[in-house]
């Protein structure tokens, strides 16, 4: 799950965010980055700063994030380092998720979030040990699922909870679908009959790129040929497009048909015809915005 959202990361053309916010605890510290970053580094920092006001979080979420090339295009905000922290995020989240809907809409940015293992608690999302406001406020989730038959089994039973929770409190149920991990006997048809989902990306398994994404090898020779990444790349480009149709589609709904009036009723008068209201838009605020400038401005990286 983490290897694959860093390499989608790592492949996009565009400024990119990944965002470990898995309530388990991050990998990337002690895995990719070979622990260079210290636990002075990272989501539950800005859980402290967020207690503090808008503004300090503000002030606190660029210094937290870790780049990933020499350019800072690609940048990674750590994950907690002891799943004990978990509890002082639960009423961080929404503060953090607006953040993130800042740098993707008015920063251009690819905002890929790793919210980990899901919970439920009567059905629905857990409030502690799942991001839930981070999964309402995406424009696509993924289940994340091998084509093997023990991954599809424990899959199936989170859809039906996940397509409530996004109907009930996300952007729709339509926003939800599978990343296909290559690696098993199911091809994507099979899986998406199974779990009644799209497939809405797949990637090839290849275990030295993940074993080096993962912390665990050494980079492969021609890295950047690499079949992982190229697919992830591609994958990243057909999310994107999946997310600006449902956009669009949510920002201008089919029309429906007019009743035909009975026939004995004699024609109403012309009316003018009012167009569909558009969903407004979040305004951020100038705390939040302020993040986009702060990172635009460059920073030193924290990995000392």
């Amino acid at each position: 799950m983490t290897t694959s959202a860093l390499a989608m990361a790592l492949s996009s053309a565009r400024p990119t965010l990944l965002a470990e916010c898995d309530p388990a605890g991050g990998t990337l510290r002690a895995g990719f980055f070979q622990a260079q970053i210290t636990a002075g580094t990272g989501l539950y920092h800005l859980a402290v700063a967020e207690r503090a006001g808008e503004d300090a979080l503000a002030r606190a979420f660029a210094d937290h994030l870790v780049r990933l090339d020499a350019s800072g295009n690609r940048q990674v905000l750590p994950g907690l380092t002891d799943p004990a922290q978990a509890p002082a995020l639960e009423r961080s989240w929404p503060a953090l998720a607006q953040v993130m809907r800042v740098l993707s809409d008015e920063g251009g940015y690819d905002v890929v979030i790793d919210a980990g293992r899901l919970a439920l608690e009567s059905g629905r999302l857990h409030s502690t040990l799942t991001p839930a406001p981070l999964l309402h406020g995406a424009d696509l989730v993924l289940l994340v699922v091998r084509a093997t038959d023990q991954s599809l089994a424990l899959a199936r039973h989170m859809t039906e909870p996940l397509r409530n929770e996004l109907t009930d409190r996300g952007t729709g149920a339509d926003a939800l679908g599978v990343l296909l991990i290559e690696d098993g006997p199911r091809r994507a048809h099979e899986v998406s009959q199974a779990l009644r989902l799209p497939v809405m990306a797949a990637l090839p398994w290849e275990p030295d790129t993940a074993a080096y994404l993962a912390g665990t090898g050494s980079a492969p020779r021609k890295l950047n040929k690499s079949a992982l990444l190229g697919a992830a790349r591609t994958a990243l480009g057909h999310l994107q497009a999946a997310a600006s149709r449902r956009a669009l589609h949510q920002q201008y709904p089919p029309t429906p048909a007019a009743p035909t009036p009975p026939a004995p009723t004699p024609p109403a008068p012309a009316a003018q015809a009012t167009p569909a209201a558009l969903p407004a838009q979040a305004q951020a605020t100038p705390q939040v915005a302020g993040v986009l400038q702060r990172l635009s401005q460059g920073r030193v990286d924290p990995r000392v």
